[in-house]
């Protein structure tokens, strides 16, 4: 990668029909690597098209900032013609993702007797095919019952739609997978990933499920690290987070604090070893209490000094506006012009592929290439497009 400017997904097509997460950041996510993700929405938009949040335009900013990078085909999906033209796309790209609705002449099966070899790769709410979203899987995986302050009884939603971006990932590796598969056997595939299970299964591989299968019942710890010493301080002028997950992080943390032999009689006193997480856990308050008053008679900058050059890990609670303020710096971030928003910092994909340094392309405008991709991509004729355009078949109206 790093003498090939020619990125590594150049060459794949791929058609989206979808909306809200995790589709759509499966499709960009496959676009900041080179695929020409064709996003199909229906003329006018589809369901997230003014989704909060808004730029000051109007404009949702949760649309663009999902669909980075893409190209915006739009149809009458309710019509057979309109319907006819995707699928026309599918069979010309023979990678489609979708979380769509199934519409005639749409569905795998349609798509797959126009083209063998297509991968089909949808997201469903459950395994059934039954309706879900990010907020309905999280309640019932049983994780708001472990989320909020330790002494509430009610559960507590988080505001991350976590389900949503792991299934987004699922759906973008499990599409390569399929891809790939193609390459060597010449075989199409039909993937299709659950949200529920998604969330089952990050449940169960992180030991959370085995642990309540075992009779072990999880407290609500509030801001506090299950299993090691971690958790929040106030400081002079904020607030903090300090986690520990290793003898080294402890060790560091208590000679930075000038606390070593305090919690060394600590430790004697309560017959613990305080270099093994098991024990840093089970007397957090303790330690908790010990270490506060150091936090406490510091501001979040001289916190920050005097934990500098060891393996502590700390970091400021900032809130949104405190970090949007900060991007300017942030090599991540490059200035994009977003049509109906203007210009502001946004980022470029998270992965670093060699020394290549991606800059972060806008969001198409509803529509944008739906004539371009008419031509060029189906090959009708200008005079067709415009009939199309005018009947209300593909594109925004003029």
């Amino acid at each position: 990668m790093e003498n090939d400017a020619t990125p590594p997904l150049a060459g794949l097509r791929v058609v989206e029909l979808s909306s809200f997460v995790a589709s759509p950041l499966g499709g960009m996510t496959l676009a900041q690597l080179g695929a020409d993700v064709i996003r199909v929405d229906q003329i006018g938009g589809g369901p997230d098209i003014d989704r909060w949040p808004l730029a000051p335009s109007g404009r949702s900013l949760y649309w663009a900032g999902l669909n980075k990078g893409k190209r915006s085909f739009t149809a009458d999906l309710r019509s057979a013609e309109g319907r006819a033209l995707v699928a026309r796309l599918a069979a010309d790209a023979g990678v489609v993702l979708t979380n769509a609705p199934p519409r005639d002449g749409l569905t795998y099966e349609a798509l797959r007797e126009a083209r063998p070899d297509l991968i089909h790769v949808q997201l469903l709410g459950t395994r059934e095919g039954g309706n879900a979203v990010d907020y309905t899987v999280n309640a019932a995986v049983g994780f708001p019952s472990l989320t909020g302050p330790s002494a509430s009884a009610e559960p507590s939603n988080h505001v991350m739609p976590a389900w949503d971006v792991a299934c987004g990932l699922y759906l973008a590796i499990g599409l390569l997978a399929a891809e790939r598969h193609r390459l060597r056997t010449g075989e199409g595939t039909r993937l299709r990933v659950a949200l529920s299970d998604v969330a089952l299964a990050t449940a169960g591989n992180l030991g959370m499920l085995a642990e309540a299968q075992l009779g072990q019942v999880r407290p609500r710890l509030g801001n506090h690290l299950f299993g090691d010493f971690g958790r929040d301080f106030a400081t002079a002028d904020g607030r903090v987070m300090v986690a520990v997950l290793t003898a080294r992080h402890w060790r560091d943390l208590v000679a930075a604090t000038g606390l070593t032999e305090v919690a060394d009689a600590l430790e004697r006193a309560l017959g613990a070893d305080f270099r093994t997480a098991g024990d840093r856990y089970a007397y957090r308050d303790a330690l908790g209490g010990v270490l506060a008053p150091w936090f406490a008679s510091r501001t979040c900058a001289e916190v920050e000094d005097g934990l500098k050059g060891t393996s502590v890990l700390c970091s400021r609670y900032r809130d949104l506006a405190e970090v949007a303020a900060g991007l300017d710096d942030e090599p991540l971030m490059g200035e994009i012009d977003q049509p109906g928003i203007g210009r502001h910092l946004a980022p470029a994909s998270p992965m670093r592929l060699g020394d290549a340094v991606p800059a972060p392309e806008p969001a198409p405008e509803l529509g944008q290439h739906t004539g371009e991709i008419l031509r060029e991509v189906l090959g009708v004729p200008d005079e067709e497009v415009a009939d199309l355009r005018a009947r209300g078949v593909a594109g925004e109206p003029g």
